[in-house]
């Protein structure tokens, strides 16, 4: 027997789907440059979020701050509450020094979870606290003219990484005399670029990209002055990295999360770099079933290229916001990268697609109509189906790139 052809639905509750708006990539670039521009490791990012105020003022975004930074802004919709949120995170990864070494370099331990292997190399600044110091963190090997083969055969850990300053000094008391101390945040320079090709290369486009995406997305909405249905919080994290994220942030009004983050291009994976991303599920579960339907459909319906994922060695704000204890609907929307966590790339036409894809959702209904209700009975719970047709409404996307 034939399987029969899948239905589109527009929602679960056949709401129409929205248009998705143009962006405007000039303001996209230019942002997602500047936020790269400064340094930002999970516990060093004031300075970052204030220039995403600055951005937000200048779109005439009403926003608040928590205690420590991260950013609650709001778009007023039809409906106040509940609402929905979308996340992007402002710090990245980085590294912090654990000790003065007595031949003048220095020790450091990661920030976030990320590889040495990435960090050999790498052109970084130390927050001492007689100012900002430039340096590199190179192997403990690091001269094939000494070492020979060594250089080869020495294992990658943290352990065999040190990280050399730009400075006349060759001793600990040196280090101690300029202000270095244990406990000084490392960041790594971006060496940013935009090729005529259109790639992105840069360190830290996780989640910088996603942030600029994120206002770009916002600047839209706000100068077409788009009525949306529901109020809609754009939220910026601070403690990503480190597997806090959205947990501090959200209120209870929100039933709805899109988090907006990086998808891995790599063998076994679906993601790449021209088109958005859709999770399925990552290291801490599944995202939401009928969240991920109306993000689908949107994209389908908009002919925006994307793919579906699963991460499995991977987690983002939306993990963080369930595991804190929020009764919301979590989905993670992605652009594509190579590299993830060490020197990253992506195309222009992932960040674009993934903002209109956001424009879209953000003019969009609920996923489900009846999450206007905390608890309350089963009346209007919604269904997932158990026949065979209604699940090829799942299939790969024929305009989405091979």
């Amino acid at each position: 027997m034939a399987t029969p052809k899948a239905t589109h639905q527009s929602t679960p509750d056949e709401k129409p789907l929205p248009k998705a708006l143009p962006i405007d990539m000039d303001y996209l670039q230019r942002v997602m440059l500047r936020l790269l521009e400064h340094y930002s490791p999970t516990g060093y990012t004031d300075q970052v979020v204030h220039v995403v105020c600055e951005e937000l003022e200048a779109l005439g975004v009403e926003y608040e701050l928590t205690r420590r930074g991260a950013i609650r802004a709001s778009l007023q919709g039809s409906r106040r509450a509940p609402d929905r949120a979308i996340v992007a995170h402002l710090d990245t990864i980085g590294a912090m020094v654990t000790a003065l070494k007595p031949n003048g370099r220095l020790s450091v331990t990661p920030i976030g979870t990320w590889s040495s292997r990435f960090a050999e190399g790498a052109e970084v600044a130390v927050m001492t606290g007689d100012g900002i110091r430039s340096g590199t963190i190179l192997p403990l090997k690091a001269s094939g003219h000494t070492f020979d083969t060594e250089v080869d055969s020495q294992p990658v850990s943290w352990e065999n990484v040190e990280l050399r300053l730009d400075e006349l000094v060759h001793d600990r008391a040196g280090l101690e005399s300029m202000g270095v101390a244990i406990g000084d945040f490392v960041a790594v320079e971006t060496n940013a670029r935009i090729t005529d090709s259109g790639f992105v290369k840069s360190r830290h486009l996780d989640d910088k990209a996603g942030v600029a995406v994120l206002l770009a997305a916002i600047k839209e909405v706000v100068e077409q002055k788009v009525r949306l249905p529901v109020d809609c919080h754009p939220l910026f994290t601070i403690s990503e990295e480190v597997g806090v994220g959205a947990s501090g942030v959200l209120h209870q009004d929100v039933a709805e999360l899109v988090a907006i983050d990086t998808a891995p291009q790599a063998p076994g994976q679906e993601s790449i770099e021209t088109c958005v991303t859709i999770g399925m599920k990552d290291s801490s579960g599944p995202f939401d079933w009928h969240l991920n339907r109306l993000l689908l459909g949107i994209a389908r319906e908009n002919e925006i290229s994307h793919v579906r994922d699963v991460f499995r060695y991977y987690s983002c704000d939306a993990a963080a916001a369930l595991e804190a204890g929020n009764d919301i609907r979590t989905a993670v929307v992605c652009f594509g990268t190579d590299a993830t966590h060490g020197y990253e790339r992506t195309h222009l036409s992932s960040l674009e697609g993934l903002a209109r894809l956001l424009t879209a959702y953000m003019q969009s209904y609920p996923a489900v109509e009846r999450d206007q209700q905390q608890l309350g009975p089963a009346e209007g719970f919604p269904n997932q189906p158990e026949e065979q047709a209604d699940f090829h409404a799942f299939e790969r996307p024929p305009h989405a790139a091979e």
